[in-house]
């Protein structure tokens, strides 16, 4: 009889167990792998949470309250789950986050895209609260790399930046209405706004500042980041609160992050422009209004980067956004050198 060799494995969940080579031709050699991790899949609801086990039939819906939050704890111990995967959700996953991981689970937040696309690789398209549990709890599974957490004191700050930044739009609307407006009335009411939120904003940043300085790192950091020439304080606390990763990872991944890197679009012989895509969008603004006053005078590293790209025909917008890149990955090396920075005396001349 002539047999073809067959790769024979055992489907446990989420996790393939293999036979060790040769073990069909040899009895009592059935030794196989005895890792299988449990993973669970959450699917973030305002009011319920659909919670799957992967591989198992086992599933849960609870409140998206303080005492639900508990009880999933509860029944992921008994389930004997290590891994949770979590679809975020708008913020109504936040508060459950921070009750897993203070009960001791090991918790990935993916971004909506990263479920969709993990959907479309293995062809699903039904989708309702059972079935994206299930999923979140395969793709978590198959993650094969997981991140530390973000340090827990940085998420209530990055709110109170949220809050800041809604400020600042709601300054730039009123200023856009006074334009317009030939009531002077009307306008006179606008600009009694206008100051009371400069006022609020300015008094928000502040004792956001004054609590980031209780803690000594944070503070150590925050210089550091300021002593960049053109990245001011405002500037500084959005990339310590928005970026937690600084100064532990390479340039090219907090280029990637803020969403500064260009990425290619070729294909073939096709060679498409580069362009930038995704990332942390409110960091992003903060490091290219940053820019522009940097690149035309306050950095001397950057003018001359700025200068050069103009006059190789790149569109001031482009050229800007390299200079915003560049503060990113400054401010990213004086962080993991821990030294401040120095400025260079550079020729400025055109």
């Amino acid at each position: 009889m002539v047999c073809s060799k067959i790769a024979i494995g055992f489907f446990i969940g989420p996790v393939w167990l293999k036979e060790p080579k040769g073990s069909h031709r040899k009895e009592g050699s059935r030794k196989m792998s005895k890792y299988s991790m449990v993973c669970a899949g959450i699917d973030v609801g305002k009011h319920k949470l659909d919670v799957a086990c992967g591989g198992r039939s086992e599933r849960l819906q609870v409140d998206n309250t303080a005492d639900g939050h508990r009880k999933l704890s509860a029944w992921l111990g008994r389930q004997r789950v290590k891994r949770v995967g979590v679809e975020a959700t708008g913020g109504y996953e936040q508060a459950m986050v921070v009750q897993l991981r203070h009960a001791g689970f090991e918790v990935i937040v993916f971004q909506p895209a990263q479920v969709r696309a993990y959907a479309r690789f293995h062809l699903q398209l039904a989708k309702n609260d059972k079935i994206d549990a299930a999923l979140i709890a395969a793709c978590t599974s198959d993650t094969k790399k997981v991140f530390a957490p973000p340090d827990p004191r940085l998420a209530p700050w990055a709110q109170r930046l949220s809050f800041i930044d809604q400020i600042t739009e709601d300054i730039v609307r009123l200023k856009t209405r006074c334009e317009s407006c030939r009531d002077e009335r009307i306008r006179r009411y606008w600009r009694e706004d206008i100051a009371r939120l400069k006022k609020l904003q300015k008094s928000e940043l502040k004792a956001l500042v004054a609590e980031i300085r209780q803690h000594r790192d944070l503070a150590e950091r925050l210089d550091l980041i300021a002593s960049v020439d053109g990245i001011g304080l405002p500037t500084a606390v959005v990339i310590l609160v928005r970026m937690p990763e600084i100064g532990r990872i390479s340039r090219e991944q907090v280029a990637a992050l803020a969403g500064l890197a260009p990425f290619d679009a070729d294909s073939g012989q096709q060679h498409g422009a580069r362009h930038i895509k995704g990332g942390r969008a409110r960091l992003r603004r903060s490091l290219y209004a940053a820019a522009l006053p940097a690149a035309l005078r306050w950095n001397t590293r950057l003018i001359p980067l700025y200068r050069r790209l103009m006059a190789a025909g790149k569109e001031h917008k482009a050229a800007l956004i390299a200079c915003a890149r560049k503060l990113l990955i400054y401010a990213n090396t004086v962080v993991e050198r821990g030294t401040p920075w120095v400025r260079e005396q550079a020729s400025l001349r055109p």
